[in-house]
């Protein structure tokens, strides 16, 4: 609310300020959403103004053998990357926030390096180590190099969550007795649990949205989601690929809805934890 003393500059520079925030944020969104409406077009190219409304791109990609063995393939691989890198990545972020050692700063640079280092990269050196293995194209291969990329966002969210943990309830819970699996199990985990889930979120956004790793890695049975979107641009622009992605898009909302919700939840735990 805007104050009856504040001056004609401060309120010019008040408004300014939120249209400039404003016609940014338009900016940002405005490419992404410009999709959703051309995936209901009732016509074969992905151009204005719509020729009409269809939902016949929806139903093809639904009816699509190779759409749905990519959407497949995708919830195969991002459960199961994100499942590994939320127990490695919990795991990792307990050790590095209770533990004083020498090195710890390198350790954890390194563990948190694969949100750094170019995903090409990681996709050639990956290629280059499973390839010999005989492991190139397969589920195992992309499973594991998925939960690589999605260990650091994990360990980074637990760590902020066990930043304001109260370990007082931990020895409360080992002076009654408990064994310190229990005590992680009754204790710790409930109260860092939406830091947990948080990272998992952002582990599973990162491994179904993945690309580049996946060319290296995947063979035709193996291509996910966003492989056959890139495929489908390469090859063939089909409006079934603007159905995908406002698919993918809705998805997307659902995550940073769920974010949120956890965001107001750690919060409110943090508040109502005695010191």
């Amino acid at each position: 609310m805007l104050s009856p003393y504040m001056s004609p500059v401060e309120r010019l520079w008040y408004y300014g300020l939120r249209i400039l925030c404003g016609l940014v944020l338009l900016f940002l969104i405005l490419p992404v959403l410009v999709i959703v409406p051309l995936s209901f077009n009732s016509g074969t190219f992905l151009v204005y103004p719509l020729q009409g409304f269809s939902l016949r791109w929806y139903e093809d990609f639904f009816m699509s053998a190779d759409w749905m063995r990519s959407l497949k393939n995708s919830l195969i691989i991002a459960p199961a990357a994100t499942l590994l890198a939320m127990v490695f990545g919990t795991l990792a972020a307990i050790g590095l926030t209770r533990g004083e050692f020498r090195g710890k700063a390198l350790v954890m640079s390194l563990l948190i390096s694969p949100m750094i280092v170019p995903v090409v990269i990681i996709g050639v050196a990956s290629y280059l180590f499973f390839a010999p293995l005989g492991m190139g194209n397969s589920y195992l291969s992309l499973i594991l190099v998925h939960a690589v990329l999605g260990v650091p966002f994990v360990i980074i969210t637990v760590s902020a969550t066990l930043q304001g943990f109260n370990h007082n309830l931990v020895r409360a819970a080992a002076s009654l007795g408990a064994s310190p699996l229990t005590a992680f199990r009754r204790v710790t985990l409930p109260l860092i649990a939406p830091g947990v889930i948080s990272g998992a979120l952002f582990a599973f956004a990162t491994s179904f949205d993945e690309v580049v790793v996946t060319l290296f890695l995947a063979g035709p049975e193996q291509a996910t989601l966003p492989r056959q979107m890139f495929s489908g641009i390469r090859e063939n622009l089909s409006p079934t690929i603007a159905a995908a992605a406002t698919l993918l898009i809705g998805f997307s909302v659902l995550l940073l809805l769920t974010l949120e919700w956890l965001r107001g939840r750690s919060e409110k735990l943090r508040t109502s934890t005695p010191e």
